[in-house]
């Protein structure tokens, strides 16, 4: 018989308490940093976590470009407020509905969505997003009237609403516990660069184009996007079996023995011996292109929507929730709103085609941090060999003290340079901070949350999307109004600041009590709810 292709192996397991994994590794098992690999992959190719690197590599920069593309096209077109209203002979106020509805729908859409892929498979469901995107970006193109691009606007933002939660779940599936943090980091700043659309938006108006060829270009972009998703993005849900279930049923109708069997009472004591495996064949490249999945006959549609509204109960999605929600209201509403008005005036008075200049402080913030995004894998592998193997999700989170602070401060030096008309420097300096420490909280608060619960980590996902879009809309709702009452000072400098820095300091409680706060939610109603429901079954 002919060999056998190598399979990665490992006797990782977690915990009775979620989060804490043993990690330690016995003769044979695979290994990252020194620790046994987690989840633990089935003995089949077809296993996301078994497939070559440049296959999962390249679902993650497809799903990442997708996330850049649905928040630029939800944000660039800020830019045409006036110019909307001047066309649809509709208030300012009226035409900025263009930009908050949308903002809206593209979190609450997750309802529906997750619960689709969930159901019907994650290739099946991205595709049609990008289907129903792509219609909603023509419609925007060719709308003559407020209403038509209003439901232009709230299809593709329904639609593309997915990639707020699909890329994370993507992750999830096809990469190692090790691996996270850093290719959560690539996928944050992909969502984070998205906030530049209004940058584009107005060198195009600039150039003497008008609204229309925004969307034209985001047309050809999806376009392009949905061609790259149809041949690389195959189906990553995958059933492993459990410790004491039995087997997946496979698909392609091929009998399956896993490789590895233990013996003896368990722990330290176990004996583990390599059993005959016989292995399915690796799915054609054919085979995958199947624009359709398996449908899941246990996913619950209602069911799964409703069971994420109680992961409102966990501090640690909370937290998550609370952090994007206000990273997302000061970098995408408060620097957006604000800079344009005062950059036009004096004593600045740069001409209305540079406002959306201040996407160079992103630029800039966002750069900066993207070559540290390895950091919290590193931390978090350094903690669980001085911990005898043994992680807990807390691990990675001492990477997010300089954050914690050095954010607030950008805060403080934007309101200052607003209110004391300072420099146009300390503009670009403040969001700089702001938004280097916003990447950070975004990549690895995330990070966390998934490591901690990662049986219901798309059910999870919907709570962190709705919630973190309706923090973010109550955050810029008044925004110009506190400001013209209160001045940049008292709302960006004090309440904002103090608000920021609150949320950042949470970082303590779960660095010291994170542990104790899993440990409790263990024996809670909600733990037992969520064990009776598990969809993601992460080891075998």
């Amino acid at each position: 018989m002919a060999p056998m292709t190598h399979l990665a192996h490992s006797h990782a397991k977690e915990s009775e308490i979620p989060g804490t994994v043993d990690l330690r590794a016995v003769e044979g098992d695979d290994t990252a940093y020194g620790q046994a690999l987690f989840p633990v992959p089935a003995e089949d190719p077809n296993d996301p976590l078994q497939w070559p690197k440049w296959k999962k590599h390249m679902i993650l920069i497809v799903c990442s470009l997708y996330s850049f593309l649905s928040n630029s096209a939800l944000l660039g077109p800020a830019v045409y407020i006036e110019i909307w209203a001047e066309s649809f002979k509709i208030s300012p106020v009226t035409a900025s509905g263009l930009i908050s509805y949308p903002n809206i729908v593209y979190g609450l859409g997750t309802l529906v969505t997750v619960p689709l892929y969930l159901k019907f498979g994650r290739r099946p469901i991205m595709l049609l997003s990008l289907v129903v995107y792509l219609a909603g970006l023509i419609g925007c193109a060719c709308s003559t009237s407020y209403g038509g691009l209003m439901a232009s606007r709230l299809v593709h933002t329904f639609a593309s609403g997915v990639c707020e939660a699909l890329p994370v779940q993507l992750v999830n599936d096809i990469f190692f516990l090790h691996e996270r943090g850093s290719k959560l980091g690539y996928y944050t700043v992909c969502l984070c660069v998205g906030s530049t659309g209004p940058l584009y938006a107005g060198y195009m108006l600039a150039g003497g184009y008008g609204w229309r060829l925004y969307f034209y270009v985001e047309i050809a972009f999806a376009g392009l996007l949905l061609l790259l998703a149809f041949l690389f993005v195959e189906e990553t849900a995958y059933k492993r079996k459990t410790p004491d279930g039995p087997s997946p049923p496979n698909p392609d109708g091929e009998k399956r023995v896993f490789g590895q069997q233990e013996i003896g009472k368990g722990g330290e004591d176990a004996q583990h011996i390599e059993v005959e495996t016989l292995v399915p064949p690796r799915r054609t490249f054919l085979q995958t292109l199947k624009p359709w999945s398996a449908i899941d006959p246990d996913e619950q549609l209602f069911m799964t929507a409703i069971r994420s509204f109680s992961y409102f109960f966990i501090p640690a999605v909370l937290w998550v929730i609370t952090t994007y929600g206000l990273y997302i209201g000061l970098g995408a509403l408060v620097f957006n709103y604000t800079f344009p008005t005062l950059i036009v005036s004096p004593p600045y008075n740069w001409a209305p085609t540079n406002s959306g200049l201040i996407a160079v402080g992103n630029i800039i913030g966002y750069g900066l941090a993207i070559p540290l995004v390895w950091t919290s894998d590193r931390l978090a592998a350094h903690l669980t060999r001085r911990n005898n193997g043994i992680r807990e999700a807390e691990m990675r989170l001492g990477v997010l003290i300089p954050a914690c602070f050095l954010a607030p401060a950008g805060l403080i030096l934007y309101g200052f340079t607003a209110q004391q008309k300072l420099s146009w420097v300390g503009y670009f300096a403040g969001v700089a901070l702001c938004d280097w420490g916003s990447y950070f909280f975004f990549t690895f608060t995330l990070a966390y949350a998934v490591d901690s619960y990662n049986a219901n980590t798309s059910e999870m996902l919907i709570a962190m999307c709705v919630g973190k879009q309706l923090v973010s809309f109550g955050l810029g709702q008044d925004l110009l109004a506190w400001v013209a009452q209160s001045g940049y000072v008292t709302i960006i400098s004090g309440v904002f600041t103090g608000v920021l820095l609150v949320n950042n300091l949470f970082l303590f409680v779960f660095m010291g009590y994170g542990k104790r706060i899993r440990t409790f939610y263990a024996g809670t109603f909600l733990a037992r709810w969520h064990r009776k429901t598990v969809r993601q079954v992460m080891t075998h």
